[in-house]
């Protein structure tokens, strides 16, 4: 007996510590602690997801295409390391960079017979 209470001691321990808090605190309190440890093993990845999706669509706005060549570029440099064109006149494709001031729409109405 005195062999397993020395291989076991913490084993031992750690019962005795779960035993007294369920007994102060209640088992309500217990089973709360517990959920809200899986909660967060479920929780962290799921933002770290999205915290990598958000920085890989920060990433993928700056990256510019050479309208001359086609070479791709960070939007770090003024000129185009393939070409030496002017990157700076690019005409962005992504319409969400634009103020909604800058846009405009041609309304034609026409009869319909």
């Amino acid at each position: 007996m005195n062999y397993f209470l020395k291989a076991n001691k913490n084993l031992l321990t750690y019962s005795l510590i779960i035993l007294i808090v369920i007994a102060i605190f209640g088992f309500n309190f217990f089973i709360s602690f517990i959920a809200n440890i899986l909660l967060l093993l479920f929780l962290i990845p799921l933002l770290l997801l999205v915290l990598v999706f958000m920085g890989f669509n920060s990433y993928k706005s700056k990256i510019d295409t050479c309208n001359n060549c086609g070479a791709i570029s960070l939007g770090l440099s003024e000129t185009c390391i393939n070409c030496g064109a002017d990157l700076e006149n690019i005409n962005k494709k992504n319409q969400l960079d634009k103020k909604p001031s800058e846009s405009t729409i041609d309304v034609k109405a026409e009869e319909i017979k």
